[in-house]
């Protein structure tokens, strides 16, 4: 059905977000489709995304948001079901612990030597909140604050819900690419180059794509794919045994999961 002028005239002014995590903080991508403005910028807080001056109607996050009582093989079901469609890159979509595993070392951590401590310990919390047992990768740890920090944040204002999601950006840039799974990881010349291409066929502006080294705001392709997902919003539909996602037209795709008692867009539990 097309959309009415009046329709029209409110999604042109509204903002939709992308974010990102990053050593100082999180990195902000926010696009406007009334005038293709693209706005940039690093927050320290992933409170302050959500009190940005542009309000963004969709706040789509690279971040884990739905986190299981008990971990299944995989992970969560949605986590397990998209895998398939990213072929080579499938490694990119780690296997999420239990809420327990997450939260069982907060920090800080005062050297490398307790991080590492702190890292053995979770683990074990994992393995015994994990059907089969499987502990948690130093990576996975280390973003685990992250996690709490949204997670903090959705729990605490129940009218988020809808409003921040979830996303993946290899899963979106493979929708981009005509439902093909990449063939260049995201680190290397060629990969970074396909991936800068597709971003730019679906609207969003080059410069926006590039920045030198030398430039103040981290490179973060997930801030840039999670904000054109956001920019055409397909509410999630999910059942509490299965994850199911929709396209938008030709353009992105948004992920949801009920497996552990609430959805990927950001449905907290109940406390």
């Amino acid at each position: 059905m097309p959309l009415s002028g009046r329709m029209r005239k409110v999604l042109s002014d509204t903002w939709f977000a992308g974010v990102d995590g990053c050593r100082a903080g999180w990195l902000l991508a926010l696009a406007r489709p009334g005038d293709g403005e693209v706005r940039l910028r690093v927050v320290p807080r992933f409170a302050e995304v959500i009190a940005a001056p542009e309000a963004p109607a969709v706040i789509a996050i690279d971040i884990p948001i739905g986190l299981p009582e008990q971990a299944g093989h995989g992970g969560r079901t949605a986590d397990d079901m998209v895998r398939p469609f990213l072929g080579a890159r499938r490694s990119s979509v780690f296997s999420v612990p239990s809420r327990r595993a997450v939260f069982a070392e907060v920090g800080p951590f005062g050297d490398q030597q307790s991080r590492y401590a702190a890292h053995q310990r979770a683990c074990a919390v994992a393995r015994r909140t994990s059907d089969p047992p499987r502990s948690i990768t130093i990576f996975a740890f280390g973003i685990f604050s992250k996690i709490r920090e949204v997670d903090a944040v959705l729990q605490s204002d129940r009218s988020l819900h809808g409003r921040v999601r979830e996303t993946h950006p290899e899963l979106a840039f493979w929708r981009l690419n005509g439902a093909r799974p990449l063939p260049s990881p995201k680190k290397t010349e060629a990969g970074l180059a396909l991936r800068r291409r597709l971003l730019v066929e679906a609207g969003l502006p080059l410069a926006a794509t590039t920045f030198s080294t030398r430039s103040p705001v981290p490179r973060s392709r997930g801030a840039y794919i999670a904000d054109w997902r956001g920019r055409f919003p397909i509410r999630p539909s999910a059942t509490p045994a299965a994850c199911r996602w929709r396209f938008g037209r030709k353009r992105c795709c948004v992920w949801s999961e009920r497996y552990s008692r609430f959805a990927l867009s950001a449905q907290p539990p109940s406390a």
